[in-house]
This record gives structure tokens, C-alpha cells and sequence, in this order.
């Protein structure tokens, strides 16, 4: 599928995760995260979307235990940051594909 975020033309998916992680700017992602109801992204918000963007393996973003572990950010503050399932959220406005695990 076809969409246009932040003013730009990107593929996604069925469930809105960018298909082309080559596509993702800051914007798209400023732009995806309001549609998750996180109205401004922080420098910790930056600071887990950044570290899941350089760690991705095969445009599929880390499991939520990998983020919590390469990012010293506890599993309580991935919720507050990314509330209702943190790695599926981190993923889609990192533009990378669904976590593959739940953990």
C-alpha cells in the first residue's frame, strides 16, 4: 500500500509499519506517533527510536527485552514513553518492521 505521511510518499503494510525502512524520516515518524496519541517525542523517545533503528536486523525492529537491555530504559518507562505495547509502537514510528517477539 501506498500513503502519504508528513507530506511524503511511503509503503506500508496492512497495519501501517513502513515496508521500506529507507523511507522513514524524523517527520514521518513525529507525524506516526501523534496517530499513536504520543502528542511530542521526547529525547527519550528519540533516544529508543534512534537505538532500534541502528539495531534492527532485517528491517525488523528488536523485541521489546532488547530494547530494555541495549538502552538501559526499564520496561515500566518503555510504557510510559510508548503506552499499550511499547514495541509495536517504537517499531512502526522507528518506520521498522513488527517486533517478531512479544518479549
Amino acid at each position: 500500500m501506498i500513503r502519504s505521511i508528513a507530506g511524503q510518499t511511503v509503503h506500508v503494510n496492512e497495519e501501517g509499519f513502513l515496508t521500506a525502512s529507507e523511507e522513514w524520516t524524523r517527520e514521518i515518524a513525529e507525524e506516526i506517533a501523534r496517530e499513536e496519541g504520543i502528542a511530542e517525542l521526547t529525547p527519550a523517545h528519540w533516544k529508543v527510536i534512534e537505538w532500534c533503528r541502528a539495531h534492527a536486523v532485517n528491517g525488523r525492529s528488536p523485541t521489546l527485552r532488547q530494547i530494555t537491555e541495549g538502552t538501559g530504559i526499564s520496561t515500566k518507562e518503555m510504557f510510559a514513553l510508548f503506552p499499550k505495547g511499547p514495541a509495536k509502537k517504537v517499531a512502526r514510528i522507528a518506520g521498522l518492521g513488527k517486533p517478531e517477539g512479544c518479549v
